[in-house]
């Protein structure tokens, strides 16, 4: 195991209490528990049923369950520019100022950055694991039975810090088509008008003039590293296994709100969800820090017995 991932796996496991006071952002945990209590971004419905074979010493009948969908606010994403000035107050000691990680900033300070140019805009990305779990997990039984998601509160998924060659030099993303082709992985689109920015490559720069879109798209950036397995980044996947009865979020994908959907944190607080683009308005915070928590859909189904034996959807 590489020490940039040790050092990752250490940080989950103490939650530290430092505080960023130049971030005119800032969200604390407090507030971002409270926002994971959105009816709007839960978008809870029934989707079909699930069949069950429930066995006992006398025979074995057929029972069914109520197959259910949610969003679940899996983590806090983090586009800031800055280091050591995450807008979540309480997670800002996770990535501090270091030889390989310096300042940062529009469009950065260091001579270690050096892919750096006077249009371009540097953005460090956390992605940490949301800390609403109990309160969520409380609010949504009571539209009924609930899946679990993938994060753990506090767990750090991707620090730019730690993943300072790709995301500072870009390296070896640059050189993929994704990063070569026009019209390929990008977040909005040329013929639509609203073209926010390229996916590729999965770095903290990027040639857009507005602040609150090249965070947006340094998130969504994040977001596609974690959850796929074996990128070449330092980081954690932020996925689930299928089980029987359970069918996790997969791959998030830019634009398409069925794989996930973001819920502004910071500088303003929403209590809705939107897939990027989304309409506005959009501030620009004085520091350029932003924070979003991002929604994964998971379906489900309660057990009622030993052997599952299939599901079938209304659509």
């Amino acid at each position: 195991m590489s020490r940039p991932l040790q050092r990752l796996r250490r940080l989950a496991l103490a939650i530290p209490m430092a505080t960023s006071l130049q971030a005119t952002a800032a969200v604390t945990t407090a507030t971002i528990v409270s926002s994971s209590l959105s009816p709007e971004c839960l978008e809870y419905k029934v989707v079909g049923i699930c069949y069950w074979l429930f066995c006992t010493p006398y025979g074995c009948k057929v029972k069914t369950s109520a197959k259910v969908r949610h969003f679940v606010p899996d983590a806090v994403v983090s586009s800031y520019a800055n280091t050591g000035e995450n807008p979540w107050t309480e997670m800002a000691s996770f990535s501090p100022v270091s030889s390989v990680a310096a300042g940062g900033n529009d469009p950065g300070d260091s001579a270690t950055q050096a892919n750096t140019t006077i249009s371009a805009r540097f953005k460090n990305t956390d992605v940490i694991g949301h800390p609403g779990g109990y309160a969520f997990s409380q609010f949504a039984s009571a539209s009924g039975y609930t899946c679990k998601g993938a994060g753990t509160a506090y767990m750090p998924y991707l620090l730019s810090n730690y993943d300072y060659l790709a995301w500072r030099y870009g390296i070896p993303e640059m050189v993929y088509p994704e990063a070569l082709i026009p019209g390929k992985r990008e977040v909005g689109g040329t013929q639509s008008g609203d073209l926010w920015g390229n996916v590729y490559p999965r770095s903290g720069f990027l040639h857009q003039p507005d602040d609150y879109k090249a965070a947006a798209v340094m998130a969504q950036r994040a977001g596609d590293v974690v959850t796929r397995s074996g990128q070449i980044h330092v980081y954690q996947s932020l996925l689930a296994q299928p089980e029987d009865g359970y069918w996790p979020a997969g791959e998030l994908l830019e634009g398409d709100a069925t794989t996930g959907k973001w819920q502004e944190l910071a500088p303003t607080l929403s209590q809705s969800c939107a897939a990027f683009p989304n309409p506005g308005p959009h501030i620009q915070d004085a520091v350029g820090a932003y924070a979003w928590a991002l929604w994964r859909p998971y379906s489900c189904c309660k057990r009622e017995g030993q052997v599952f034996l299939g599901s079938i959807d209304f659509q």
